[in-house]
């Protein structure tokens, strides 16, 4: 396929979730990469302008760097399908199932993919019988969030009740999970290919927002350093993980890697960060792409509804 076989391409960005900036600085580089390939491509936030916009300016193609709800949750997804535009990622089901952690665990579970212990949160559970259940300490989050917004760590019970509120102002499914301590990795998966792992080591206690994207003190490895007969077993259940959802295209499994040699699957991505400290681009940089053929590759991937 050549770059004028995608036709004129729009580059989703922005839109309406908490993760707007992130989108925004994704979609800048994803669209710069496809630009200087020579590729038609133009950015089209979708937090000003309607998608029906996309059949009125012709085109041919979408590619999302939408992060979080009204872009990774299966809603552009079905839009787009109704409008017959191919977009890159997964699919609509797969969308709305890995960007709902309570039912992506569900599904890990039933096929026996390793996942913390966890429980859904409302506003008449008994606290002190989550942390009994569960143990501490606790992470707490939205069950529909992404880039770690709305989530707290908790050590005491006592603290469970105003982790919830903070959580529950992004989204009325919340989610109480065990906090496995151990080392936080990624696999991103281009395809049906398991990129290199990332190991990431943060200076505080959390890879919270502020751990992602804002701090120079995270500090990232890849390759990982773990032996390769680990390394290769986490990348087939990271691959079954994400294939259980359904996903296609690409995407990133996170996962922690216990004290004891286990390894806990935590979340699924179908639009993960595209920006200067995103693990996909560092993964495939280890492999031997280039930002630019990660990004024509993605796109050679569009998914045809």
């Amino acid at each position: 396929m050549t770059v004028h076989d995608f036709g004129r391409v729009a580059v989703l960005m922005g839109g309406r979730s908490a993760e707007r900036e992130i989108s925004l600085q994704s979609g800048q580089a994803v669209l710069a990469a496809l630009r200087s390939s020579g590729v038609d491509a133009h950015p089209f936030d979708t937090g000003k302008k309607q998608l029906a916009a996309l059949s009125d300016e012709q085109f041919d193609r979408v590619y999302i760097a939408l992060h979080g709800r009204f872009g990774e949750d299966g809603t552009v997804q079905g839009a787009l399908e109704l409008m017959n535009i191919p977009y890159t990622g997964s699919g609509v089901m797969a969308s709305a199932l890995a960007m709902d952690k309570w039912r992506t665990k569900l599904l890990w579970q039933a096929v026996g993919i390793n996942s913390p212990r966890s429980m859904l949160l409302n506003e008449q559970s008994d606290f002190d019988q989550v942390a009994q259940s569960l143990g501490l300490p606790l992470i707490i989050k939205p069950a529909r969030e992404g880039s770690t917004i709305g989530l707290s760590k908790i050590k005491h019970a006592d603290d469970l009740a105003e982790a919830y509120r903070k959580a529950a102002e992004h989204d009325s499914l919340v989610l109480a999970e065990a906090f496995v301590a151990g080392t936080e990795l990624t696999a991103a998966i281009i395809g049906e290919t398991t990129l290199p792992l990332v190991r990431i080591e943060v200076a505080g206690e959390l890879y919270d927002y502020e751990a992602k994207y804002l701090s120079d003190d995270t500090r990232y490895f890849c390759p990982c350093g773990l032996p390769k007969e680990q390394i290769s077993a986490i990348q087939v259940q990271a691959l079954k993980a994400y294939q259980t959802l359904g996903c296609e295209g690409w995407g990133r499994i996170d996962l922690i890697l216990s004290e004891d040699g286990q390894y806990y699957f935590l979340e699924a991505n179908t639009s993960p960060g595209m920006t200067s400290h995103s693990l996909v681009p560092m993964a495939a940089r280890t492999a031997g792409i280039s930002f630019e053929d990660l990004v024509l590759k993605i796109l050679s991937l569009s998914h045809v509804g």
